[in-house]
């Protein structure tokens, strides 16, 4: 048989047409065998399905999630010794050229060939259903565009990988070209909707198959894939208007298309439909075994909506990466105080104080626009009252920041004076110089005395020695919450005025977090209280409230760039408490733990200066 090569491979591995072609094509023979056992029977096509599967990023692990530790959510030092630190020093605005840190690129070229492959050969298996057969190569052809999206996402204009080069493919052919944006989103467009078409509304079995592609799935990441292509990023962005090829093809259109985020809308709601024909729904929580009263039902209904594994608000979930470096590395330390003596927690992975003032008060505005909250004195220290004595320490002092918050602050974030509810217990955060969160070696601390709560299961438990126990779930892909969210952003895009429907999607997640609706917090609490009228300024509430809803998932990273509000929020130091602080006033002052730098630039990967050298057709993002 005739054996195909990736595009991307022909360009990684050729430094010159005979040279580096020649040395890859030496292994072919060896590979042949392999790919027509791999299709001659179903027990052996089923493993190259799930190799196709296999290239779903680790978005649950800091290590490979430049969205975790990549932007200014989450502070950690570069001397700790359990950290990657290639997050920090895109964080820092080190990324480069010559070796891009976090790049996707070759992984995400050859996760294209194994998918062009499986469906190049799959109808050779003899004993696979029909049906099967279809939905098989539905399942591929959405993966092939999801992992082109991913491309997109990264790096903008790509080449298209949409058969694989064959052997005989001459130079020119392997000197592959960038193709404009709008080709692009229109290529995975068509690939996610020939998916849907064949795929099934839900996971039948359930014991085997969760995490495998549905039509919700393949609808919603079109949603998010036709948002994104209307966002000011790809949408008549004027920085890049003067990229293009070496041929002089355009790869982004200058022009702002209004149409763009009216296509995005009709998408979301197209997949806002099959998802709740499917039964997605957003979580509320429910135990038949547990008796919580309304304020830990409201808090467990927002922290589960993440952590409760293959939860009815959960459209897609990675089930190939699993949430277990996250648990040890944002679970707080020492929360047991009978095992004290238990280091594994370690509660590194630390929100910064810029992101406990994105949460709204308690009125569901923005502080900073919160007319009944004092705003200027946050940092000041305060004495908790009894009032408050179910979510934080009743008669203990803490900043006046975490005082009077809405629901979504304490489920989602930890700190000085505030109580963990877990399924074993209610246990006390106290993390001033010299109690138990505080710091107690030079590694593997919260810089900022603030720790991640919300990707942390509710049943984790801290064991005797040095172990723990959690229940794992699937990383969140996409939930309904995000769908509802960018389906009420796309609306007041496409519109003069923010349309009542755009209210409805983002007052049911509001009404999930315990807040009234959009018109009555801002009317009765907020110094602007006709924000919400303006096409603009619902932009900024329904921009807050992904930020808020969506925080530690890894979708403000993408979200500020594709906004392009990158370099406002990218160039601000990232603060957190002043810990080694021996007293309360000492601890409660703001301390600058490092500075951001971005650009322009920075909104898309580099490619590498090596590939640029073997295939110079690809030529570079601008500014690098």
């Amino acid at each position: 048989m005739q054996r195909n090569i990736s595009i991307y491979l022909f360009i990684l591995f050729t430094a010159s047409v005979v040279g580096g072609c020649k040395k890859y094509l030496d292994i072919v023979p060896d590979d042949v065998a392999t790919i027509d056992n791999a299709f001659t029977i179903r027990q052996e096509a089923i493993k190259y399905l799930g190799t196709c599967y296999s290239y779903l990023p680790d978005d649950a692990n800091f290590s490979s999630n430049p969205a975790l530790g990549g932007g200014d959510e989450l502070c950690v030092s570069e001397a700790f010794s359990s950290v990657n630190t290639d997050p920090i020093k895109i964080a820092k605005g080190y990324q480069n050229a010559t070796s891009p840190y976090m790049s996707i690129w070759g992984s995400m070229y050859m996760a294209i060939r194994d998918c062009n492959i499986f469906l190049d050969n799959v109808d050779k298996v003899v004993d696979l259903e029909p049906y099967e057969k279809t939905r098989w190569k539905a399942e591929v052809t959405f993966l092939k565009g999801y992992y082109h999206w991913l491309l997109l996402r990264a790096y903008g204009p790509i080449p298209i990988v949409n058969v694989n080069l064959p052997i005989t493919a001459t130079a020119s052919q392997v000197k592959v070209y960038r193709q404009p944006v709008d080709s692009v989103v229109a290529y995975i467009s068509m690939l996610f909707d020939s998916a849907a078409n064949h795929l099934p509304d839900a996971i039948s079995n359930t014991t085997n198959e969760l995490g495998r592609v549905t039509k919700p799935i393949a609808l919603a990441m079109k949603a998010r894939l036709l948002v994104t292509a209307a966002s000011p990023l790809f949408n008549g962005n004027s920085y890049y208007a003067s990229l293009q090829d070496n041929r002089g093809v355009a790869l982004f259109n200058p022009n702002v298309d209004v149409k763009k985020w009216q296509l995005a809308a009709d998408a979301c709601k197209t997949a806002i439909q099959a998802c709740e024909s499917a039964g997605i729904r957003l979580y509320t929580f429910s135990d038949p075994l547990v008796s919580l009263d309304s304020t830990l039902t409201l808090q467990m209904s927002i922290r589960n909506a993440v952590c409760e594994k293959w939860n009815n608000e959960l459209i897609w979930g990675n089930s190939t990466h699993r949430s277990t470096d996250l648990t040890q590395r944002m679970a707080c330390p020492k929360l047991d105080p009978s095992r004290l003596g238990n280091a594994d927690p370690l509660g590194e992975l630390a929100p910064t104080i810029k992101i406990a003032e994105l949460f709204y008060s308690r009125n569901g505005v923005p502080i900073d626009e919160d007319k009944t909250y004092d705003y200027p004195n946050r940092y000041k220290v305060m004495t908790i009252s009894q009032d408050d004595g179910e979510l934080l320490q009743a008669g203990y002092q803490t900043a006046a920041l975490n005082i009077g918050r809405e629901a979504r602050y304490y489920a989602d974030m930890s700190f000085d004076g505030d109580r963990w509810f877990k399924q074993d217990g209610t246990w006390d955060v106290q993390a001033k110089f010299g109690q138990d969160q505080s710091q107690k070696d030079i590694q593997g601390y919260s810089m900022t005395g603030y720790f991640t709560k919300k990707t942390v299961s509710w049943k984790f438990v801290i064991n005797d020695g040095q172990s723990t126990s959690t229940e794992e779930y699937p990383w969140p892909i996409m939930r309904l919450a995000d769908l509802y969210l960018l389906y009420a952003e796309a609306l007041n895009e496409a519109a003069a005025t923010p349309p009542a429907e755009a209210f409805t999607y983002i007052d049911k997640v509001r009404a999930r977090a315990g807040l009234p609706p959009v018109q009555d917090a801002w009317t009765n609490y907020s110094k602007v209280p006709s924000k919400y009228t303006t096409q603009a300024g619902f932009r900024d509430i329904v921009q807050q409230e992904r930020m808020i809803e969506l925080a530690f998932e890894g979708s403000r990273f993408w979200d500020l760039r594709r906004w392009r509000r990158a370099t406002l929020e990218l160039n601000k130091p990232i603060t957190g408490w002043n810990i080694p602080g021996t007293t309360t006033d000492a601890y409660y002052i703001p301390v600058v733990q490092y500075t951001q730098h971005f650009s322009d630039r920075d909104c898309l990967w580099p490619i590498s200066a090596n590939d640029l050298l073997i295939n110079p057709n690809l030529i570079q993002n601008r500014g690098w």
